[in-house]
């Protein structure tokens, strides 16, 4: 969601990539469904292991995992956002989920983009 989030609205600003500790291996349905009701595609977007990216061309990773960042991604500029794994849950909680997730970005976007609003 938060890839797929920050590619649609905040493209200016951060070239999104999104990976986990233990990928499902596919993107779930309740997830592409919250996102399309929003106008939002995943189109080139797949579910990838932190194997599959290279973390060190990040200049920022924001952490979803429930685990401190700095402990897992040691050196790096980490942001933790703590946000529930709404998997395997009702369409309610995606919902609340993605919302917490915008929320969560809109703050990151506004302060990279700075006082002027734009980079």
């Amino acid at each position: 969601m938060a890839e797929a989030l920050a590619r649609h609205s905040a493209s200016d600003v951060i070239e999104a990539a999104s990976a986990g500790l233990s990928p499902f291996g596919k993107i779930v349905e309740p997830t592409r469904k919250i996102l399309l009701e929003r106008g939002i595609r995943m189109d080139g977007q797949h579910s990838k292991g932190l194997r599959e990216v290279d973390r060190d061309s990040f200049e920022l990773i924001v952490n979803m995992t429930g685990m401190p960042g700095h402990a897992l991604f040691p050196g790096a500029k980490v942001v933790d956002w703590d946000v529930a794994d709404p998997y395997g849950e009702d369409m309610l909680l995606y919902r609340q989920i993605c919302d917490e997730i915008e929320e969560h970005l809109n703050a990151l976007v506004a302060d990279l983009r700075g006082p002027s609003g734009s980079q």
